[in-house]
């Protein structure tokens, strides 16, 4: 099967959004699953001790990045296949 230049070019911007969205994985700190809490460990000033609270921060894990990547694919590929070129039967 051959490709025509839009069919490259489509290939081409799916592969960049799909690499960009583990490049932003990465960039959170490659953790496996999505959290929006992490667990922080504070000091109180005035008794000198230590303990632990839940902090809102959103991390995002390998669960979004794939479903998210797995979509940008699809689209892509379905893309492709109707970017494709027609050949005219001759009778």
């Amino acid at each position: 099967m051959k490709l025509n230049k839009k069919q490259k070019r489509t290939i081409l911007i799916g592969l960049l959004v799909i690499a960009a969205a583990i490049v932003v994985w990465i960039g959170f700190g490659a953790e496996i699953f999505t959290k929006t809490q992490v667990i922080v460990e504070k000091k109180d000033e005035l008794f000198g001790t230590t303990y632990k609270e839940f902090e809102d921060r959103f991390i995002l894990g390998l669960d979004y990045t794939g479903a998210f990547s797995f979509a940008v694919f699809a689209i892509t590929l379905v893309l492709t296949y109707f970017q494709r070129t027609k050949k005219i039967k001759e009778s």
